[in-house]
């Protein structure tokens, strides 16, 4: 975010902050999720691609209609956490001057000089956000689980 935002402008790119916030933290995020993909496509046994492609199907197809279904629901827990961590990320964003929850907490308490109240208000306010993120995502989670497969369990094994 720091060199997106001092750099760029040095070759004639200039973004607004709250751009290079984003594009910084998309940039930092979609690397760690092609990873958790790439992590979840390893984990589907390789006897799935061979079994697909037994059936006639293409190596596309088997990719797009076997493999990719079943990775997709592996790497959702990982992604979940991924989803948490760029939630909790934004608060690095005050480094380049956007105001984000951190930053506003920080000006009311340097006005009040009630740092530790304004601060805790901040904690809990991640914590609910946090709380209702993983709420939803582990019912999504639940909700795409096929029972009995194991594919889930070998998965977070592997990834963890």
């Amino acid at each position: 975010m720091f060199i997106i935002y001092f750099g760029l402008p040095s070759v004639g790119i200039a973004l607004s902050p709250i751009h290079c916030a984003l594009l910084g933290l998309s940039l930092n995020s979609g690397a760690y999720q092609a990873e958790y993909l790439r992590g979840s496509i390893q984990a589907i046994p390789s006897g799935q691609m061979i079994a697909a492609r037994t059936l006639g199907m293409t190596k596309l197809k088997s990719i797009k209609n076997v493999i990719l279904p079943q990775a997709l629901r592996i790497s959702i827990p990982a992604w979940s956490n991924e989803l948490i961590y760029l939630f909790k990320y934004t608060s690095i964003a005050s480094i380049i001057q956007v105001s984000e929850l951190t930053k506003e907490g920080e000006l009311i308490a340097s006005r009040n000089f009630r740092y530790i109240e304004i601060f805790l208000i901040i904690a809990l306010i991640y914590l609910i956000f946090t709380f209702i993120i993983t709420e939803i995502l582990d019912r999504i989670t639940k909700k795409i689980t096929i029972p009995g497969t194991g594919v889930q369990e070998r998965a977070r094994a592997r990834l963890t």
